[in-house]
């Protein structure tokens, strides 16, 4: 396939010639891009068609689109960053600025890089102890469970439970899937690697790395909570 960069500014030219900015992001311009990576574009416009979200093979690439109005953007990016989880912050912080009218472009991207090196809201009393209810429980089932499959979707969720906990305790924002790994790698190298060792060894059937892990990760964040738990 042609070099991502080209073909993004190929398919803005083709696709969007009135765009006020534009950005580039994802793993294609890092040394993480394989054969199946895709070109994140986001777009900002004036007016319609923005905003809309699009998916679309260009020239061998696949592409997602994100359209948006500066107002659009805006909403987003407040709306994304109220659950912790922001990706098109974090695509406008790192991403590459491929079209800058005006200085809208620049300016979009020093705030989003500003308010991604901010971190997300941080949590409440009452959202830390919630989380540590949800993962205390789910401990507890993976200790007790005895059924194969079973065991398989509970190391799964405890992993990501687990993973999300130390993110957000040590207010960093959160990712999913791959990019939940690589939040935790970033924030906790230690962590992650532990759980990333010991998690395969739990779905096998040995699980007292695994939940000695994350009964770590529950002690830092106050400790296992499921006696006297309530919701008022």
């Amino acid at each position: 396939m042609d070099n991502p960069v080209l073909t993004a500014r190929e398919l803005l030219r083709d696709r969007f010639p009135d765009a006020q900015a534009a950005f580039l992001a994802g793993s294609v311009l890092t040394d993480r891009r394989t054969p199946a990576s895709d070109l994140d574009i986001v777009v900002l416009l004036d007016g319609p068609p923005a905003p809309h979200r699009e998916n679309l093979v260009y020239r061998g690439w696949p592409v997602e689109l994100f359209v948006q109005t500066e107002a659009v953007w805006r909403g987003f990016a407040d709306q994304e960053a109220a659950t912790r989880r922001s990706p098109l912050l974090a695509m406008c912080a790192d991403g590459m600025l491929l079209v800058d009218r005006d200085g809208l472009g620049a300016s979009l991207q020093d705030e989003a890089r500003r308010r991604w090196a901010a971190g997300p809201p941080p949590l409440s009393d009452h959202e830390r102890d919630h989380q540590r209810y949800v993962l205390t429980d789910l401990l507890d089932d993976l200790r007790g469970c005895t059924d194969p499959a079973e065991r398989v979707y509970l190391v799964s969720h405890v992993l990501q439970r687990a993973s999300e906990l130390v993110l957000l305790t040590g207010g960093h924002w959160l990712g999913a899937g791959k990019w939940l790994s690589r939040r935790l790698a970033a924030a906790d190298p230690a962590v992650h690697r532990a759980l990333s060792e010991a998690a395969p060894r739990a779905i096998a059937g040995d699980a007292e790395a695994f939940t000695a892990v994350v009964t770590e990760v529950l002690d830092l964040a106050g400790g296992p909570l499921w006696d006297g738990y309530a919701i008022r």
